[in-house]
């Protein structure tokens, strides 16, 4: 991933007082320099085409543990479209896409086979190379979402820039701004004996979530991620009982068949930059923060974009 060049001073970030509850800025020249956005951008673009099958895209997403996939014409790398993590989560989990089975007659070995074209989003928000800081930060707080892919003038796909590279900016640094200012205090969590499908129907009713904290007796015990019931469905025995037609009995399967325990968090207290250095460090894209052992709320690294954009003095001073 492509970092702020040295040589580039006045791009450095300036820190509000730990009492001046502000966004995170970058100096304002920096930040609306035409195509300063590649600065920080990732330039190695992984995409797929829009024949790719929905099973092979889901390969493709867990194998470079990406959660977002640009759809690129084949022959001209042009961007068509754009396909996430709840996108797949919504196509078995009983969601918009998931009507594609009824296309298929409820066949889910032939939905599953099916181009993903038919479940990605056909107008997929994107930006110039040429684009500012200023200008990326925007779109992306705007439109509520974690990654813009970063196009030419004939909308070949350049670059894409995501919500972890907006963490990667502040891993480390003392921001004077806790976790808790910008967390989620309200936190939906599922129950360790709930099943993997039902766990995927709360992801895309309850608003697009792509992580929950999983709860048994009321006590924090992991993370299950949109990520994690893909890698799922497109590995192992999961996925043999996917091509011999038995969905149920993979989806029906407690959600403590794919829950990881390495669970890592924070506290309130926490500067947003040890939040972002332990999120980053340990790559996952959301940090339970705790308060006296009981979960008290989550950061999520889109939360990052907000860091940046909101305060006081609006949207880069």
């Amino acid at each position: 991933m492509k970092r702020l060049a040295e040589d580039q001073r006045d791009s450095k970030i300036r820190m509000p007082g730990a009492m001046d509850r502000g966004p995170i800025q970058f100096d304002s020249r920096a930040a609306k320099r035409s195509g300063a956005i590649l600065t920080i951008a990732t330039s190695e673009v992984i995409t797929a085409p829009p024949t790719t099958t929905i099973l092979g895209a889901i390969k493709i997403m867990t194998s470079y543990g990406i959660g977002r996939l640009p759809i690129a014409d084949a022959g001209t790398n042009r961007l068509i479209g754009f396909v996430t993590g709840v996108d797949m989560v919504d196509f078995m989990g009983g969601g918009i896409r998931h009507n594609l089975l009824k296309k298929y007659e409820g066949n889910i070995l032939s939905a599953i086979n099916a181009d993903i074209r038919e479940i990605m989003s056909t107008s997929p928000v994107y930006i110039h190379e040429k684009a500012s800081f200023e200008d990326a930060l925007n779109l992306m707080y705007e439109k509520n979402i974690g990654g813009l892919p970063i196009v030419d003038d004939a909308t070949k796909i350049k670059a894409i820039v995501t919500e972890h590279d907006f963490a990667s900016l502040v891993s480390g640094v003392n921001t004077g701004i806790k976790a808790e200012e910008f967390m989620s205090p309200n936190v939906v969590t599922a129950n360790i004996e709930m099943s993997i499908e039902w766990t995927t129907r709360m992801m895309v009713q309850k608003g697009g979530f792509r992580k929950l904290p999983v709860v048994q007796d009321s006590l924090l015990i992991g993370m299950v991620t949109a990520s994690d019931i893909m890698k799922y469905i497109g590995s192992g025995e999961a996925f043999k009982k996917v091509v011999t037609g038995d969905v149920q009995d993979v989806m029906n399967q407690p959600l403590k068949a794919l829950l990881r325990r390495d669970l890592v968090s924070g506290e309130m207290g926490d500067d947003l930059g040890k939040a972002a250095q332990i999120m980053v460090a340990q790559n996952v894209g959301a940090l339970p923060i705790m308060e006296n052992g009981s979960l008290a709320g989550i950061l999520t690294k889109r939360d990052f974009i907000r860091a940046f954009a909101e305060g006081e003095r609006g949207i880069i001073s």
